[in-house]
């Protein structure tokens, strides 16, 4: 237990999460690394996917996992999949990028800085919100030939959230999206309502997940890995092999916490913005049912639970129910 306490000071602000805090630029990193890409656990692509890297301003190279419809079809918008903390793109290209270019749907898949095997950069932290929604802006401006649909799973929804916020400003900057879907988000205020609420109401799920999470420990235990991500039912044979993947994901942290919690919540957009899908899961040990609802209530919309289904929807073993819920919503996409 003692053990847990420190480490969830890690993830806490010094008091409860005050609402709308001023938005507070992080200071710059003062330690350097040599800049690297980043080598991965071996992930064996699926038919019909290939990988490349996308090079940015900076110089860093971003690794994308694509994915194209296997035949001839009507343009549809692509797809951007954005994931969160100790995941990369290969975590979508297991079931959703196959599901959705069979559908019609060209699928693009990032690995953010310093995941998978994107490039390193030389500061302690892979980036903020505003240098990993840079990111995502120039690979679509560059790449992507028509709007996309933005697809962000866990801290890469809120990652999708900023991108959002900067949606009235400049095409040139960021340029316009044709939908953005949002899957067991961090919500706009960030994660330090959540670990306060679990605190308080959950506190053994509350080590649970600061043990797995911030002191890393799913790395180490199977069971741990198991229920933080997936459900019950999941076979211990996968999760031990995802268990690889995101153990050799992540070679720096995606934000630091505190500083990303202090910039929060993400700037509002007007009503009609942008078409906007929230989604969870019923049995998200990371995101509770208030966080999705906080996420539904910022952008006006309806939340959609599924049922039977953990934080990691798209890897779940019953993934096809997330799936369908977008691929619906999709369907009825009206262009803006």
């Amino acid at each position: 237990m003692a053990t847990a306490t420190a480490t969830m000071a890690l993830l806490l602000p010094t008091s409860p999460p005050t609402p709308l805090p001023m938005r507070a630029r992080p200071a710059p990193a003062t330690r350097r690394r040599p800049l690297l890409r980043a080598s991965c656990a071996s992930y064996a692509l699926k038919e019909g996917q290939s990988q490349r890297f996308h090079r940015l301003p900076c110089g860093l190279d971003l690794e994308v996992i694509a994915q194209q419809p296997p035949a001839p079809a009507p343009p549809r918008p692509p797809l951007v999949f954005v994931h969160g903390s100790f995941h990369a793109a290969w975590c979508w290209a297991e079931h959703w990028l196959p599901f959705f270019s069979r559908a019609g749907f060209p699928c693009y898949a990032l690995s953010l800085r310093a995941q998978g095997e994107s490039s390193i950069p030389s500061e302690n932290m892979a980036g903020t919100l505003e240098t990993h929604t840079g990111d995502i802006a120039d690979f679509i401006r560059k790449e992507i030939s028509l709007p996309p649909v933005l697809i962000g799973h866990s801290f890469g929804g809120l990652i999708v959230q900023q991108y959002i916020s900067c949606l009235g400003g400049s095409e040139l900057m960021h340029p316009r999206l044709a939908g953005s879907v949002l899957v067991c988000s961090v919500p706009p205020s960030g994660n330090s309502g959540l670990v306060w609420r679990y605190l308080l109401t959950k506190p053994v799920a509350a080590v649970k997940v600061t043990l797995s999470l911030a002191a890393k420990q799913y790395a180490n235990s199977l069971p741990l890995c198991k229920e933080t991500f997936f459900s019950p039912e999941m076979d211990d044979h996968l999760v031990q092999r995802y268990q690889g993947l995101m153990k050799d994901s992540s070679k720096l942290p995606l934000f630091d916490l505190r500083k990303l919690n202090a910039s929060l919540p993400v700037a509002s957009v007007p009503n009609n913005t942008i078409d906007i899908l929230v989604v969870g899961a019923s049995n998200d040990l990371i995101v509770d049912a208030e966080g999705l609802s906080e996420t539904a209530r910022f952008y006006n919309v309806r939340p959609v639970c599924v049922e039977g289904i953990a934080h990691d929807m798209m890897l779940d073993c019953s993934w096809d129910k997330g799936a369908g819920i977008i691929l619906s919503w999709l369907e009825k996409l009206t262009p803006r």
